[in-house]
């Protein structure tokens, strides 16, 4: 079997060390190496071409979205390359990983995505890192969806076309159903694939991080919501039901009669029955989680309903 030509697009902004980090960890590995730059005042473009990407400078004068910037390093990949790994700035490539998942699509005709098994640098750095690095641990396989680092199968993302660049969250498994929608396969490999940086070290990075799965969870069913895929169906309804609806129904009954206030002990109770098959740290989180998910949802819901567009939701 021939070697794959293939490519990277990293994207960031302001990223710094991170993606002098980032770029390193690719070189050698990759025969085209693509920096998108949304916007940096640190010199990250110019490190980049220093250390030999070619680098696109996105106009700023659109919205920026991550998936406009993937689908901007797409466009700038040279005839022949087959596959292409999109990674976020902030992350390190593993020195194995490019190598093991071209070799895995190349013997997959059917798979257009391989992930890998994403780690976060720092996870004793704070309880947020912590959750982060637990969310990524996914089953090996194949799975619906992947992450923003993934080797992907070059014409497949061109049929499928692409990003869809309004999305401000939530665009890969967008993506990755449009390309299963294809006939396509995504999947999870049991292999080391990226070193994350995320640096959230205050809960107010937590909240907007969580409060941007919301917003992604409620567009996300709006767009794909109907069968078969329902997709984030379910979570839109768990995150305005535990998010929304019951803290409004809770505080009017007990607006009627305060003992109904002990309804709220429902909390406690799902942080308690969570516990058992996640650790009480992340049960907590996760039921703490429904109430920023539903302000995000909420958001979207009133955006639509005024026929504007949210810009992008940044937790750093």
């Amino acid at each position: 079997m021939s070697a794959a030509a293939i490519a990277a697009v990293v994207i960031g902004r302001n990223e710094g060390e991170r993606l002098i980090r980032c770029l390193r960890s690719l070189q050698g590995q990759v025969q085209q190496l693509v920096y998108v730059d949304s916007g940096s005042t640190d010199g990250s473009a110019a490190a980049a071409r220093h250390l030999g990407a070619q680098v696109v400078d996105l106009e700023l004068s659109r919205p920026f979205t991550a998936a406009r910037a993937r689908n901007a390093g797409l466009a700038a990949l040279q005839t022949g390359i087959e596959f292409v790994q999109f990674v976020d700035g902030d992350c390190e490539v593993d020195r194995d990983w490019i190598a093991t998942a071209a070799g895995f699509l190349q013997a997959s005709p059917k798979a257009a995505v391989a992930c890998g098994r994403r780690r976060e640098r720092f996870p004793e750095a704070s309880v947020y890192n912590r959750l982060c690095d637990a969310e990524w641990d996914t089953p090996a396989g194949e799975t619906k969806a992947c992450g923003g680092d993934a080797l992907m199968r070059v014409a497949a993302v061109y049929t499928a076309g692409g990003y869809r660049e309004e999305l401000i969250a939530g665009e890969e498994p967008e993506l990755c159903l449009r390309l299963r929608r294809a006939g396509w396969q995504v999947w999870r490999l049991e292999a080391e694939m990226t070193l994350h940086d995320a640096q959230m070290l205050r809960l107010s990075q937590w909240w907007n991080r969580s409060r941007r799965a919301g917003h992604a969870f409620a567009e996300g069913a709006a767009l794909h919501g109907a069968r078969p895929e329902r997709h984030w169906v379910a979570e839109t309804r768990r995150a305005l039901l535990w998010g929304a609806a019951l803290p409004a129904v809770i505080l009017m009954a007990g607006l009627i009669n305060p003992v109904l206030l002990l309804a709220a002990l429902i909390y406690p109770a799902q942080v308690l029955r969570l516990s058992r098959r996640m650790g009480f740290e992340r049960a907590l989180f996760s039921v703490l989680g429904k109430f920023a998910e539903a302000a995000g949802a909420l958001e979207f819901y009133w955006h639509r309903w005024r026929g504007s567009a949210r810009g992008i939701l940044e937790y750093k």
